[in-house]
């Protein structure tokens, strides 16, 4: 539920913008062009918006190291300060 007002609500709002914002553009001899970068921009916003919002759904966590293995690598790369034992 959590998920669903964030989702449902900007995508509305970009919605609005997209379908209604062309209708408000006055005319004259650019307003296809302006219509359709009106148009353009509402979805370039909307895809940016949705990318990064469920990209945060599901983050990227590092891959987790075992100490052990971290004290190894110390020891076989010459930067330990002394011997550790395993």
């Amino acid at each position: 539920m959590g998920i669903l007002i964030p989702l449902v609500s900007v995508t509305a709002f970009w919605a609005l913008i997209g379908f209604g914002g062309p209708l408000l553009v006055p005319k004259g001899p650019n307003r296809g062009i302006i219509q359709l970068m009106i148009i353009m921009t509402a979805v370039c916003c909307h895809l940016f918006w949705i990318m990064v919002f469920l990209h945060q759904l599901n983050p990227l966590i590092g891959p987790q190291i075992n100490v052990k293995t971290i004290r190894w690598i110390s020891e076989k790369w010459g930067d330990a300060p002394t011997l550790i034992d395993s």
